[in-house]
């Protein structure tokens, strides 16, 4: 039943009744969309409603399926995007035509980079208006073809219902990643007494599982036989619901694990062989750790340049282990010398049954340790200075359960949150990474928490980051989702400002936010519960307080609106030279 679908008092034991029958025969395109969205087994779908797309939602009124209005297209986007992040499977994603379509986009293109599952259904004007400039038109299609694994033009009513099937069963299929399905209007209006197939991929799609035989036991030779190995575990190791067989290899053979950031809680970050993230802003004994090995094992990961620095200096003494279920991904940026194409956890299985040997690499992992030691991931606290928001995270860290699962939007608040909450667990990180997209939060947090509803869901935002998307609020207090959204508030774009403060001599244009209102008050203007934090000594008592209250609060935190995030490596630059404060970039 859609949110809006009302039940009269004297119905309920006839629907009660209408749930065990079979169900009723498909009589439309829209009904066929609906249908196929059933056989898929999708719950939850997050959209807004509009002209074109509005057959579809009519036969959602008579569906078990759950339909979230959301306060803009880009937060059903984004919403979708985090819930099929947390579930593994594709988060489903509704908008009109014209401008509810272009709205999805920033969300479907943040979900292609980050390879998360994820469908989205667009109306379209009717067929014989396409092209002609019609109201609210665009060439849907057209614009997302970059940005997805495939983009469908539904033509034909009878078949409608299996273009979405294949869609959804794409997205979930191989690499993980966004498709969309263009509904013109005629198409679900239109007759029809097909039932759509059950979903499948298209017959040219083929993706291979396992690695060659041959080419993984030459890559266990080689990592047996290195003297200071490493794996580097991305966030395909997530995608593919590896992380249990990353950590029996890790420790059968005691090798150190670093992750990227989209794997991070692939690793418990508390063993002793974790050390944390790499890349810009990774740990100081990641980055040393990688710029010293000479056997690389990267798993599931696309070897981006937020963690690469500059190619010719990442990992230079390194032979190059590349797992992943993507043929392109392999030397694409970082060459590698033993190249296995398959699934992450297949192939680490197939990897830990050709090890010949665990490595010799006490004097390496005491060389890791060495390093933690030397560059540990500290921050002063003076009593004269203002609120630091990696005590604010640490301590949220500290008093929530391990399976909390943290979400961001982008800036500062989101490299704080990655440095100083303490992962253990996958899908407990909900972020947005390759396409760097402010504004993610507010709306993927209730994604996150609407895909897993009996685990506690942080939002960390940052002040610019939470003002793009604030309405979505409104959403979390309607559909009473227990979700802590904490604003570290430094009046500015952060990491603009930092950039600018350490790049730009100081030059700081439209950077700096004193003009933005009060997050606390006007939480409380949404309906969610608002808190304004300002001082060291509040900060538990804050937490506890938010925590407490059984629907969406807000923390406004107001942190030094001086802090920057380190350790940071300069755009191209060696991950094994990082500066731990500004004025370590001169001489960088």
């Amino acid at each position: 039943m859609s949110e809006h679908a009302k039940v009269p008092a004297d119905e309920e034991a006839s629907e009660e009744e209408s749930d065990e029958s079979e169900q009723a025969p498909v009589t439309t395109g829209a009904q066929s969309v609906v249908r196929a969205l059933e056989n898929a087994g999708a719950e939850y779908i997050f959209g807004v409603q509009g002209g074109a797309i509005m057959p579809v939602y009519d036969a959602l009124y008579d569906s078990d399926l759950n339909h979230v209005t959301m306060a803009h297209e880009q937060g059903a986007s984004h919403a979708a995007d985090a819930y099929g992040i947390v579930t593994g499977k594709p988060g489903v994603c509704f908008a009109t035509s014209g401008p509810g379509a272009t709205n999805l986009v920033t969300g479907i293109a943040d979900a292609n980079m980050d390879s998360d599952p994820m469908i989205a259904l667009t109306g379209q004007v009717p067929t014989e208006f396409v092209g002609n400039d019609a109201f609210q038109e665009t060439d849907t299609v057209g614009i997302t073809q970059p940005v997805t694994k495939e983009s469908y033009f539904a033509a034909d009513s009878d078949t409608v219902g299996d273009n979405v099937g294949e869609a959804f069963a794409l997205a979930d299929a191989g690499r993980q990643g966004p498709t969309l399905v263009d509904l013109p209007k005629d198409i679900t209006q239109g007759e029809t007494d097909v039932e759509p197939s059950e979903p499948t991929t298209p017959d040219t799609y083929e993706v291979q599982e396992e690695a060659d035989d041959a080419a993984v036991q030459e890559a266990a030779e080689a990592l047996a036989a290195a003297d200071r190995p490493v794996i580097l575990s991305g966030g395909g190791v997530i995608k593919a619901d590896a992380s249990s067989a990353l950590r029996e290899f890790a420790m059968e053979y005691e090798i150190p694990v670093i992750t990227t950031m989209p794997g991070i809680g692939s690793f418990p970050e508390d063993h002793e062989l974790s050390l944390e993230w790499a890349g810009m802003h990774g740990t100081g004994y990641a980055n040393m750790a990688i710029s010293n090995t000479d056997c690389l094992l990267a798993i599931g990961t696309r070897f981006d340049d937020r963690l690469t620095g500059g190619v010719d200096s990442f990992a230079p003494d390194a032979e190059v282990i590349h797992v992943d279920i993507d043929p392109a991904e392999i030397s694409k940026n970082i060459y590698a010398d033993y190249p296995l194409i398959g699934d992450a956890r297949k192939v680490l299985r197939q990897l830990f049954d050709a090890m010949p040997r665990v490595p010799d690499v006490d004097e390496w992992r005491e060389q890791c340790q060495t390093w933690k030691d030397e560059y540990p991931m500290t921050y002063d606290t003076p009593d004269d200075e203002p609120l630091k928001p990696q005590y604010v995270v640490e301590k949220f860290s500290d008093m929530t359960p391990d399976d909390t699962i943290v979400c961001t939007g982008v800036g500062q608040h989101q490299m704080w949150a990655s440095q100083f909450w303490e992962y253990t667990e996958p899908r407990t990180w909900v972020s947005s990474h390759g396409l760097g997209t402010m504004g993610y939060g507010v709306p993927a947090a209730i994604g996150a928490k609407l895909a897993a509803p009996d685990q506690e869901v942080v939002c960390f935002d940052g002040d610019g980051s939470f003002l793009m998307t604030v309405q979505g609020l409104s959403v979390a207090v309607r559909e009473q989702l227990d979700i802590t959204y904490v604003v570290l508030n430094n009046e500015a774009v952060g990491m603009v400002r930092q950039w600018q403060d350490g790049f730009y001599e100081g030059r700081r244009m439209a950077s700096e936010y004193p003009w933005i209102p009060q997050f606390d008050k006007l939480a409380e203007a949404f309906g969610a519960r608002g808190f304004r934090l300002e001082a060291q000594e509040d900060v538990e008592e804050t937490i506890e307080a938010a925590r407490e209250y059984d629907g969406p609060s807000v923390i406004d935190a107001h942190i030094d609106p001086g802090e920057n995030v380190f350790p940071m490596v300069p755009s191209g630059g060696d991950n094994g030279r990082f500066a731990l404060q500004e004025d370590h970039l001169e001489e960088l």
